[in-house]
């Protein structure tokens, strides 16, 4: 019953986050008005308003005007919901729990943004790096150790992530200029707020697996025509994806480190 009111909890966030993906780009309140069809304007009922479960019975399209919803809309919600059942799974109703949730759910709204508009809003990092900034220090509190640097455990979790984050952004904003706008500035700040937010080592495998699956990708999407060299590439959705996975195995990878150091990623 607890794994059940999780998956709908996820669900209901998922659709919060449509909402933010949705109205925040435009400068819209996340409030009001009420939820109602791009297309035709009209406002969505309670039935219609049920994650998951309305997207299906109105078979993905709006019950006044038939145009269709997108399907961003359902993947978001069913894939949110998931992720908070593999949370509760992982950590139960604890601290560990509320932290990694607000984090994913912050990764989600990213990533549906970007992959909509190619689009990353300062109004979300800016705030995003603070608060990953000063979570820093209460990491061990939760059960990640990060003492790397022989300090204190809380002052070595902030040093570890105040470090992680700056490399991170120092590396990508090189990438950027090189690239000359290859990689977007949206990319770059990101970067910053995962550092601040995953620490070491937890940065370096999110980071791999971001860009390497970005990277079979975007190299898929133009062998095959569907998209050209100057096409953009939301390769936000692709470094959220990889921080994602990178809180999963948060705890994994803090104790593969501290039992057989960064040999340990490449054995």
């Amino acid at each position: 019953m607890v794994g059940v009111l999780v998956f709908a909890m996820g669900a209901s966030i998922g659709s919060f986050i449509n909402v933010v993906a949705d109205r925040l780009p435009r400068g819209r309140s996340l409030v009001k008005p009420r939820s109602a069809c791009d297309s035709c304007g009209t406002p969505l009922s309670n039935a219609e308003l049920i994650p998951i479960l309305s997207y299906i019975a109105l078979r993905g399209r709006c019950r006044h005007c038939s145009v269709g919803i997108p399907i961003r809309v359902l993947a978001v919600e069913i894939a949110t919901a998931i992720l908070f059942i593999g949370l509760y799974l992982q950590h139960g109703l604890s601290g560990e729990f509320v932290v990694l949730a607000v984090a994913m759910a912050f990764l989600l709204a990213i990533a549906a943004i970007d992959f909509d508009r190619q689009l990353i809003l300062n109004s979300m990092t800016f705030p995003a790096v603070v608060v990953a900034l000063a979570m820093a220090a209460f990491w061990p509190e939760l059960g990640f150790d990060r003492t790397f640097f022989g300090l204190g455990s809380n002052w070595a979790s902030f040093v570890n992530s105040l470090l992680s984050g700056l490399g991170a952004f120092l590396v990508f904003m090189g990438i950027a200029i090189a690239s000359r706008q290859g990689m977007g500035w949206g990319d770059v700040k990101l970067v910053l707020v995962l550092g601040f937010l995953l620490g070491y080592p937890a940065i370096l495998v999110s980071l791999w697996l971001g860009v390497v699956s970005g990277g079979v990708v975007a190299v898929t999407l133009w062998a095959t025509g569907l998209r050209g060299r100057k096409d953009v590439i939301p390769f936000g959705v692709f470094l959220a994806g990889g921080a994602i996975a990178g809180l999963f195995l948060l705890g994994w990878i803090t104790s593969r480190y501290q039992q057989h150091g960064i040999e340990g990623f490449l054995l």
